[in-house]
């Protein structure tokens, strides 16, 4: 029987082990702590439309490529595990200001005329939407394809999913991929897959994301996941069944994991422009992580040898690329390539030495 192993715990490497695992391979998975990076810290939005920007095609392409696949792949992960890990159905960004709201007709023209379906709101509508948000909120873009899943949900369910395939999970580090004795090696280490093979553009970049519960007196959170950009900041509400993760920010610092009290004061202040009655919440939790970047905020997806086939450099758009990433792992797997995952052969960074 064909051997696998899986280098890496996250969800990309989870997701990759199960499927692998359901095809037929004889499975192990090397992780010193198996979902405990970055897939544990992300708020889990799956929201490639609202992101897109015009001339970034492939990756509005890609991430959208994903997104289709969501409902399968939950429903598929759900049979296994009887866990439901969806928590929105839903995306509004919304603008503070008119500069803002200027960008918001922008990226709504440019994604329509690729043939997906985003709705422009006035500020009547956005109320309609959603009565708790601030009476700054001027205008906002209705994304009714992108929802959300509890990313730690989510990490349980495929480990789960990968013990009932049949996946052996060894909590070892491994220095050097290309000498495991399997047949075929994954590598799908996140932030810190240049360590793992030197010369591969994957850095980390820091994000830091704090988890609110809903206290008794507290408005309720809202229903869709709510994103917005506050005096120059990106920021997301995700809603929780007890609360919202609040996110994120964004440094280029390496390993650098400190939840800073800079960072948390942002984030509160900006999210106070946007939900007011935020400063009832409990605050929680304040956690950071390495997002694995990327050049041009596309993974990596694709042989590097023989036997070595990488999956890392999603960014922070790990949670949303988990399917497209599996089926393509797959198909590489299987001496294939998935057309829609062309965009992110590693061969566009790496001029020898690959397969």
């Amino acid at each position: 029987m064909r051997t696998l192993a899986v280098v890496g715990g996250g969800v990309i490497g989870l997701s990759a082990a199960w499927r692998a695992a359901g095809a037929g391979w004889t499975v192990t998975l090397f992780d010193p702590a198996s979902g405990s990076g970055s897939s544990w810290v992300a708020g889990g939005m799956l929201a490639p439309l609202s992101e897109g920007w015009p001339g970034e095609d492939a990756a509005l392409e890609f991430g959208a490529a994903s997104l289709t696949r969501w409902p399968v792949f939950a429903a598929e992960l759900k049979a296994v595990t009887g866990v439901d890990v969806f928590v929105a159905d839903a995306t509004l960004t919304v603008a503070l200001d008119a500069a803002d709201a200027a960008d918001l007709r922008t990226i709504a023209d440019w994604v329509n005329a690729r043939g997906h379906e985003l709705s422009l709101l006035d500020r009547a509508g956005v109320r309609a939407a959603e009565p708790s948000l601030g009476r700054g909120v001027r205008a906002g873009l209705l994304a009714a394809a992108e929802p959300a899943v509890d990313n730690r949900a989510l990490v349980n369910a495929l480990q789960s999913a990968c013990r009932e395939a049949g996946v052996e999970f060894r909590a070892e580090r491994v220095e050097a991929p290309a000498e495991l004795p399997h047949d075929r090696v994954v590598l799908a280490t996140g932030a810190a897959t240049a360590q793992v093979w030197p010369g591969l553009p994957v850095r980390p970049v820091k994000g830091e994301i704090l988890r609110l519960r809903r206290r008794p007196s507290a408005p309720t959170p809202p229903t869709r996941v709510i994103r917005a950009r506050v005096h120059g900041r990106p920021i997301y509400l995700v809603p929780r069944g007890d609360g919202i993760v609040l996110g994120a920010t964004q440094y280029e610092v390496g390993f650098d994991n400190a939840v800073t009290v800079a960072g948390v004061r942002d984030l509160i202040t900006d999210a106070e422009a946007v939900l007011p009655g935020l400063g009832e919440y409990e605050f929680a939790e304040a956690v950071a992580g390495s997002r694995p970047g990327s050049p041009d905020n596309l993974p990596l997806i694709g042989y590097l040898d023989d036997k070595v086939i990488v999956a890392a450099g999603h960014g922070r758009n790990g949670i949303l690329d988990t399917p497209v990433t599996a089926d393509a792992v797959l198909a590489l797997l299987a001496d294939r390539e998935l057309p829609e995952a062309r965009s992110a052969d590693p061969r566009r960074f790496i001029s020898g030495g690959v397969r």
